[in-house]
């Protein structure tokens, strides 16, 4: 890869990297500091709301193209990415003058942060398929898996170890200016790197729809995620309801990610590699049910320590979800149409984001109703119910194995 299109990966990671630290501090750092003080599992569940703004994007995402991408001038994807990312920025620097409760007014700030970071991952995906084009998206795909777990490791661990030393508004405040600096090499390359040229595609959802590689991602990407995320939210507090504190929390999230995840997303180019991307899926979605029956186990009966099996589960867990998402996330740039893929792959997030709302919000309800093993155990037969299911549907899919750098 030339020096030119690796600044454009190394950019492009530092604006994945951020985005992820928002949803770690979200979906990781946040439920851990709620349970800390006692609020009960349902209301922990509203968190999920935040992801809302992922689920939807699809619906603003041709018109952010069309800003993006206009007929006639030069991208304007580092102008977008340098809005959104100061409209987190403030909203990250009110969250920590309101403190983490009330819950309400929280999740209200970090919505319209998410609805930013929503925003600016439109711009991002849509300027990785095109400027990638060519490349088999094997670097564009590892900084964005891979920037995605070391976002969490900075905002599941290092900020919890930081609310836990130095206060909550240290926390968010060290986040907030983190950001900011990761995503500055993005907006210098981007913007320097733009030429005015003519275009005459016209972005939308109609054109993504009438291709059949969109329809059948759309079905494998719900398949996968409900069989990946369901618990994914319940992980934190079962760990702080096992007898650990929020900085070991947040240094498991933070170390988890760096090492295993991190490692996952690496080691998950080799595997899709050698036995394809369908294999892959549902491979990553058998060794997860194993997991979640691991914790139930754990949760309902005396066979296994709570405290044992909670750390354990937490970073083998993102391991996993890491080697299936290097394999999802590649074919589905491979499947996006580089005229318009700010929209195309805004509609492969936004499924998994809708799932992972949908069952982000079960998850804390059934877990308050009815306890963590059965809770668990629900977990790991949805995501043995899946494997046929996601296995079928691939088979009607075109299939990748070129997924390494």
């Amino acid at each position: 890869m030339g020096g030119g299109r690796l600044g454009i990966v190394a950019g492009l990671g530092g604006v994945y990297v951020a985005q992820s630290v928002l949803g770690g501090l979200t979906w990781s750092g946040l439920p851990g500091v709620l349970r800390a003080r006692d609020l009960p599992l349902d209301r922990i569940g509203l968190v999920s709301l935040i992801v809302l703004p992922w689920a939807l994007k699809f619906l603003w995402a041709p018109v952010i193209e069309r800003l993006r991408l206009p007929a006639d001038g030069r991208d304007r994807s580092a102008e977008l990415v340098a809005l959104g990312i100061a409209v987190v920025i403030a909203a990250l620097a009110v969250v920590g003058l309101i403190g983490p409760v009330p819950v309400i007014a929280v999740l209200g700030v970090l919505f319209v942060a998410a609805t930013a970071t929503a925003t600016v991952d439109i711009s991002v995906d849509g300027y990785a398929v095109g400027a990638l084009a060519g490349t088999r998206y094997g670097w564009g795909n590892a900084a964005q898996v891979g920037g995605a777990y070391v976002g969490s490791a900075i905002g599941g661990g290092l900020f919890l170890v930081v609310v836990d030393r130095a206060g909550w508004a240290a926390g968010t405040w060290t986040m907030a200016a983190l950001i900011a600096l990761i995503c500055l090499p993005f907006v210098v390359l981007a913007r320097g790197a733009a030429q005015p040229r003519a275009r005459s595609h016209v972005p939308s959802l109609r054109a993504a729809l009438a291709r059949p590689e969109i329809r059948g991602g759309l079905v494998i990407a719900a398949l996968y995620v409900v069989g990946q995320k369901t618990a994914m939210g319940l992980f934190g507090p079962f760990f702080i309801d096992a007898g650990y504190s929020l900085a070991q929390l947040g240094l498991l999230s933070g170390l988890g990610s760096l090492s295993l995840g991190l490692g996952g997303a690496l080691a998950g180019g080799a595997v899709v590699r050698r036995f394809g991307s369908r294999r892959s899926l549902a491979g990553a979605v058998i060794a997860q049910a194993l997991l979640l029956g691991l914790v139930a186990i754990a949760a309902g009966t005396d066979l296994l320590s709570p405290a044992a099996v909670a750390p354990v589960a937490m970073v083998a867990s993102g391991a996993v979800m890491a080697m299936g998402f290097v394999a999802l996330y590649a074919q589905f740039m491979a499947w996006s149409d580089p005229r318009q893929g700010g929209v195309d792959f805004t509609l492969f997030q936004c499924m998994d984001a809708a799932v992972s709302m949908v069952a982000g919000l079960a998850a804390g309800v059934l877990a308050e109703r009815f306890g963590y093993a059965a809770f668990f155990t629900l977990c790991c037969a949805i995501a043995l119910a899946t494997v046929p299911l996601l296995w079928r549907a691939t088979l009607s899919q075109p299939e990748t194995r070129e997924v390494t750098p």
